[in-house]
């Protein structure tokens, strides 16, 4: 798969939110994603231990997720854990999986955020430009923002909101289990990264894209 490539990855944390606050303005979260059109969806997550890191993207299809193809890299894990940086402490590793790509889903579902990062641009909307596909970022715990409380049945949601602006939304995929926070990345709007997440989830927490990359990165 073709990458576009924005900057190198050896750079400190000072210099890596200079970059944050630089690529921001280019992610664009204003552009619908027709379900219907959705074919294959990539679930991607990285698994960090003993100072490496493997990514896994695995590419499935709907309405059945069958397995289309499952790509792994792995390599020493450059940067240090820092909250809003995972991007790049991720990042070079997801490139070199990324690489590997022989198919192009239509839309990645990342495990980690999208713009609901304090400076809105998580690891989904950063790659997001890397791809310049449909990316969705969905956190299993809340980094930013706030949200009311929400009904207990699948499906339900409440907006995510910091500092007067919507970044995503708390989403009940499973009844009566904690939600998980859904937020656009790069090239699709909130609304169709609810629907896309909650097409591509069944009876578990979390959609099963992103179950599966979980199950092949954390084979390290």
């Amino acid at each position: 798969m073709q990458l576009h490539p924005r900057h190198a990855w050896a750079v400190t944390p000072r210099e890596a939110i200079a970059l944050q606050q630089d690529l921001k303005g280019e992610i664009d979260t204003g552009r619908p994603l027709a379900l219907p059109d959705v074919r294959l969806v990539a679930g991607v997550d990285v698994s960090v231990k003993n100072g490496l890191s493997r990514a896994a993207v695995v590419v499935t299809r709907l309405p059945d997720f069958a397995v289309v193809e499952t790509v792994l890299a792995t390599r020493p894990t450059p940067f240090p854990y820092v909250p809003g940086l995972l991007s790049f402490r991720e990042g070079p590793v997801l490139e070199e999986a990324f690489g590997k790509l022989g198919t192009e889903p239509d839309v990645f579902i990342f495990d980690g955020m999208g713009i609901a990062h304090p400076r809105r641009i998580g690891i989904a909307s950063h790659m997001g430009l890397w791809l310049e596909k449909p990316t969705i970022g969905c956190g299993k715990t809340l980094l930013v923002g706030r949200f009311e409380a929400l009904g207990p049945e699948k499906g339900a949601a409440a907006p995510l909101v910091d500092k007067g602006e919507t970044i995503g939304v708390a989403l009940r995929t499973r009844g009566r289990v904690s939600p998980v926070f859904i937020s656009p990345g790069h090239r699709i709007d909130l609304a169709s990264a609810v629907a896309v997440t909650l097409a591509a989830t069944t009876r578990f927490r979390l959609p099963e894209p992103i179950r599966l990359a979980h199950a092949a990165a954390g084979t390290l």
